[in-house]
């Protein structure tokens, strides 16, 4: 059971489309960008597109070409392995040119298979080390706030990636300490390196857990950008928010290529070219 959802306008079916197109647009870039590196994580960029898509065209706040802009929304990856699915958008912002995309994780790029914010524009964390993005989400939060900024930070987080027991602990400060201003997204894809998640260590029930740690609870369908836009949004815009928020976003790992779907071992891998391009053929039909 979730906290209660407010009324929101019915989400733009125009919006809708370009998030859509937009999350596509990710997973395609991310085979790309895999075939340059020769490895990376399809399966985990794939089961937040629309997630990622969503955020970043339809609900965080952003000047495009601005990276930087002191008022901007934040944004954190958790599950930072999965920057590849990332990059692109944050291109398409214009915050950086496109074309140096091209030479992803080669020598010299700033673009490597984890996020660096010192090296890339647009990056408010840098990630790979599991379970630090909400704590520092938390601290960036608050010191927002302090500053009177009118920003909201989001983290998105791998299911895999709440084993961790720093997640907990920042979870209990920030509800503590009523940092409003925070959105945590779980990426509920089920699957870890290690395989199933709830093998490696059950999270059920886990909306009860987050609810009890003081959190705003909800539940969404992570692939349906009508949804997860309508959601995000009216829990940005209610003036009356007190404590954090959480969306548990129910999603399946390696979306859009069938033998990717559920399949803990496509955690990480590489295709070869013919394998590459039914990939692309496959992803564009199901678009």
């Amino acid at each position: 059971m979730v906290d209660h959802i407010r009324t929101a306008p019915a989400a733009d079916a125009e919006l809708v489309e370009l998030i859509r197109d937009r999350a596509l647009f990710a997973r395609l870039e991310t085979v790309r960008l895999i075939s340059i590196a020769k490895t990376g994580h399809y399966a985990s960029g794939f089961s937040c597109a629309e997630i990622l898509a969503t955020l970043y065209y339809g609900v965080m706040n952003l000047r495009r070409g601005e990276p930087d802009w002191p008022d901007r929304d934040r944004f954190l990856f958790g599950k930072g392995h999965a920057a590849a699915t990332l990059y692109p958008l944050l291109a398409d912002w214009g915050f950086f040119d496109p074309a140096e995309l091209d030479g992803y994780t080669r020598l010299g790029s700033p673009f490597g298979d984890h996020p660096d914010m010192t090296r890339v524009p647009g990056i408010d964390f840098s990630s790979g080390s599991l379970g630090h993005a909400l704590s520092t989400g938390a601290g960036t939060a608050m010191g927002l706030r302090m500053q009177g900024r009118p920003s909201n930070v989001y983290v998105l987080l791998g299911d895999g990636e709440l084993h961790e027991g720093q997640i907990w602990e920042a979870a209990l400060g920030a509800a503590h300490h009523g940092v409003s201003n925070l959105v945590a997204i779980v990426d509920r894809n089920g699957q870890s390196l290690d395989g199933p998640v709830d093998s490696v260590t059950n999270l059920e029930p886990l909306t009860d857990k987050w609810r009890a740690f003081g959190w705003e609870t909800h539940e969404v369908d992570g692939h349906d950008p009508a949804a997860l836009l309508t959601l995000l949004r009216s829990i940005a815009a209610d003036p009356g928010r007190t404590r954090p928020a959480v969306v548990i976003a129910h999603t399946v790992k390696g979306k859009g290529i069938s033998y990717m779907e559920r399949d803990f071992g496509w955690h990480l891998g590489w295709l070869a070219e013919p394998d590459e391009r039914a990939a692309i053929e496959e992803l564009r039909s199901n678009r």
